[in-house]
């Protein structure tokens, strides 16, 4: 089907049009061949059809560029990406990562790449479009904002970190595909003792890439000073109670709502251990506003 598809795309462009990316008689030329093409082949040649096969031709003009790991369904949703890098970067993803349709339109309506190229350079934002999200830091792991809005918590309801972490246990799947590449879900509400009183870790992973636990502690509010000591508490413990001798050390991630960048800068300093303060918040972005600081910040970089 992709082939065929495919193949349609360029008898639009070449012959109807004569080789032009657009056609003379704009929308018209669609509607009278889809009509034909129904007529002649059956169903699967309707005018929206018809469009995304004329793009798919557009974005891969080299029929060997197409990855036969993704179904035509794939290139549908990747040909509505405006961007060729955004698009490049969801393809490479979606083969390394065998996602499913439902995960790729997910992760494109949650703004992952333009969440991922605003913490880097005009360099990375390339490296990301050609070769996908690499994880080889513990700071690679870190998307600021997380987007839960899978958890199914308005955005205005008053609700309690039991019941946030409570959602994503319930919603793992989901989950897993935010927190990206590697994660593997070990516990939920993870008893820490020492000495006579017993803390409790929210979350805790294993990071198949990194070979090191994750801990995540959510906090419903803005993250204070003290949930960064506290995690750092926690991370102390596993490096010598937890992690075994092959292990990398353990990383904290402390996820609120909001942060203050300065008081976080002050409160990380000194801090040995892997630990990083991120926000989430419980509705998809704003695409077009993560899109234009994303040009603006290509723009000036190109200065």
């Amino acid at each position: 089907m992709l082939d065929a598809n495919w193949q349609t795309g360029q008898y639009i462009v070449e012959f109807e049009q004569g080789g032009n990316a657009k056609a003379k008689y704009g929308d018209k030329l669609l509607i009278n061949l889809s009509k034909d093409l129904t007529r002649l082949k059956g169903k699967g040649f309707s005018r929206s059809n018809l469009t995304y096969m004329r793009k798919l031709y557009l974005a891969f003009p080299k029929c060997e560029t197409l990855s036969h790991q993704l179904t035509w369904s794939h290139y549908f949703e990747l040909l509505k990406c405006e961007d060729k890098l955004e698009m490049q970067f969801y393809m490479k993803e979606c083969i390394k990562e065998g996602w499913k349709v439902r995960e790729l339109k997910r992760q494109i309506n949650s703004s992952l790449f333009q969440r991922l190229a605003l913490s880097t350079d005009k360099e990375g934002v390339l490296a990301l479009a050609n070769e996908g999200h690499q994880v080889i830091t513990p700071a690679d792991i870190i998307r600021d904002p997380y987007v839960l809005e899978f958890a199914g918590i308005p955005q205005r309801k008053s609700y309690k970190e039991s019941e946030l972490e409570k959602a994503l246990k319930t919603n793992m799947e989901q989950f897993l595909l935010e927190l990206g590449r590697g994660f593997a879900f070990i516990g939920r509400q993870y008893v820490v003792p020492i000495g006579a009183r017993r803390f409790k870790v929210d979350l805790v992973f294993y990071h198949a890439i990194l070979k090191c636990y994750v801990l995540i502690d959510l906090k419903r509010a803005e993250i204070r000073h003290g949930d960064i000591g506290q995690m750092n508490l926690y991370l102390n413990y596993f490096k010598t109670e937890v992690c075994q001798p092959d292990d990398n050390p353990p990383i904290g991630i402390v996820l609120g709502a909001k942060k203050d960048e300065i008081l976080m800068e002050y409160a990380l300093q000194g801090i040995d251990n892997q630990l990083f303060a991120a926000r989430y918040q419980l509705y998809l972005p704003n695409r077009e506003e993560l899109q234009a600081q994303l040009n603006l910040l290509l723009d000036t970089h190109q200065e």
